[in-house]
């Protein structure tokens, strides 16, 4: 059997505002696996990919990252240091325009470079042989040197996935990392993650909306629906009977080809 990565019991997230976005979801992450959440927007995908990382802060349940419960850390800096360990891409790229390419990706050593050197930019050389790495990894090293705010958005998404890549995390949180992108670019990114999971050993938890997607690049599947996991497995089995059950009566799906 694989070795358990995150094991996540009765977890749940009321906002102040009163609204249960996690009713007591309950699940594992088995290391190596590309798991994907899927369901309708509200449904509390992104905020469950927020809780494994103390993004948001969960209102109850447990959150074991080995055989640590992240639900107790306390103090900012045991915060900062599970973040470098359970990294994280977002939907918006969150890149610095004016900065180069490399700039970008090297930001992903700052939890773990002195502060006074990462407010000059002194980073090692071997910092930023290792950001090259990335990006070569990624396909894109031919622009380092180039400013973020110059390349497509498939590309930034890219240098986004290599920046994650440079905090040496042993999993990967991807939250709807090709909402942004046109159909065309989206499997592009999709087969970097991939390529990230299969040749680094990274586990990989991502929020996808489309179907076509998640029988293409998931190993296993959950869906959430208003706040409750409801569906846990092979992505494949997700047929017309479950896809209803998951998105509602009357919803059609929609494919990335």
């Amino acid at each position: 059997m694989s070795e358990q990565v995150l094991r996540i019991k009765g977890l749940q997230k009321t906002y102040p505002n009163g609204v249960q976005a996690l009713k007591g979801v309950s699940f594992d992450v088995k290391k190596g696996e590309f798991l994907v959440v899927i369901g309708l927007s509200g449904s509390g995908k992104s905020t469950l990919l927020r809780c494994l990382n103390r993004l948001h802060d969960p209102t109850g349940g447990e959150i074991f990252f080995y055989d640590q419960d992240v639900t107790k850390l306390q103090t900012s800096s045991e915060i900062r240091d599970l973040r470098k360990k359970i990294g994280m891409i977002f939907q918006h790229f969150n890149l610095i325009p004016r900065h180069t390419v490399l700039s970008n990706v090297l930001m992903g050593k700052l939890a773990s470079t002195p502060t006074w050197k990462s407010m000059f930019g002194l980073f090692s050389d071997q910092d930023k042989e290792e950001a090259m790495k990335y990006l070569r990894l990624v396909g894109i090293a031919d622009k380092a040197h180039i400013r973020a705010d110059q390349l497509s958005g498939g590309q930034q998404q890219r240098v986004a996935i290599a920046r994650a890549l440079t905090q040496n995390p042993k999993v990967l949180l991807a939250d709807e990392p090709v909402a942004s992108l046109d159909p065309a670019t989206c499997h592009t990114v999709m087969d970097y993650l991939r390529k990230v999971n299969q040749e680094l050993g990274i586990t990989i938890v991502c929020n996808l909306h489309f179907l076509s997607l998640v029988r293409q690049y998931a190993t296993r599947v959950i869906a959430l629906k208003g706040g409750e996991l409801v569906y846990e497995g092979d992505p494949q089995n997700i047929d017309n009977a479950w896809f209803e059950k998951i998105y509602g009566a009357g919803a059609k799906e929609v494919h990335i080809n």
